[in-house]
């Protein structure tokens, strides 16, 4: 059975080595029962997924989720944690993976177009995070999505059996734009982490200061700021929007829905007068499950 918290240090990465698991099935089992436990959005996404893809996709998940904990919430050395944990990714595509979550993957790298390099990535990613608070420029926050959003994106597609770089450069633009509509939505929670992914140069150009962000004041600058970032997320979006053509329609919906979730969370932002200080902005549970419902219908009716 999956604990629903994750244990600290070392235990985090045992926790799954002491299964003593020996076959790619029982791993895949132990990456859904893994997935399941830790996203209700996942479970959600997962209702419009072929059944052949579902164990796949839990994997992907699994491996994201436990990567994410490892460098935000582990105790002890996480530097030191997420190399071993790249280690033991190697050892999974090469077939001797220790952990589930690294059996899994190799056992799916044999049928998918998986690169390790993306798996590689989304680790790195969370490398950055233990020695990096501060972005100078927007190419710095871009080079920051190619790692820790961009390769899930690719991952995704790999499940599919997508491995080119026209669809790969289209989903890095939707997962772009993903990442930065959680950096807006969270711009008062990443500060009391210690992060602030806004670009310090344009923080100086609009004339806003770390200080205004500590004291959550919101002013015209403020507004004139987030209003810039939140357009400049949709051109992102818009730019992934040509994926869905291109794709088979299960996946067209699903990641419509990814899309949908995203652009909400920006809309959610302009709703609040772009006031992400003082209230973090937020998509109702009723809006959740209308998007889901639409997603569902446009299966239905062979709709993207």
């Amino acid at each position: 059975m999956v604990a629903t918290q994750q244990p600290a240090g070392d235990d985090v990465i045992e926790a799954g080595y002491a299964e003593g698991l020996t076959d790619p099935c029982t791993a895949a089992t132990w990456c859904e029962r893994y997935a399941r436990a830790h996203s209700e959005n996942f479970t959600v996404v997962s209702w419009f997924l072929p059944q052949r893809l579902a164990s796949p996709m839990f994997s992907i998940y699994a491996f994201c989720r436990f990567t994410d904990d490892l460098g935000d919430e582990a105790e002890g050395d996480r530097l030191a944690l997420l190399d071993e944990w790249e280690r033991d990714l190697e050892r999974g595509f090469a077939g001797t993976g220790r952990h589930p979550i690294h059996m899994a993957l190799g056992e799916l790298a044999k049928s998918a177009p998986l690169r390790i390099e993306h798996f590689r990535k989304l680790i790195e990613a969370n490398r950055i995070d233990q020695r990096r608070s501060r972005y100078e420029t927007f190419r710095d926050v871009l080079d920051y999505c190619e790692h820790s959003a961009n390769p899930v994106g690719r991952m995704v597609l790999a499940v599919w059996g997508y491995d080119d770089d026209y669809r790969g450069a289209l989903s890095d633009g939707t997962c772009t734009a993903l990442q930065l509509a959680n950096h807006w939505q969270d711009v008062g929670r990443d500060y009391e982490a210690g992060r602030i992914y806004l670009p310090q140069d344009e923080l100086r150009g609009f004339g806003v200061t770390e200080t205004q962000i500590a004291e959550r004041r919101f002013d015209d600058n403020f507004r004139a700021l987030m209003r810039f970032q939140v357009d400049r997320a949709e051109v992102y979006f818009r730019h992934g929007d040509a994926l869905l053509e291109t794709v088979d329609r299960e996946l067209a919906v699903d990641l419509k829905l990814f899309s949908d979730g995203g652009r909400s969370v920006l809309r959610a932002i302009e709703r609040q007068g772009y006031d992400v200080l003082r209230h973090r902005p937020t998509v109702s549970r009723g809006r959740k499950g209308w998007m889901a419902l639409r997603a569902a219908a446009a299966l239905r009716l062979g709709l993207r």
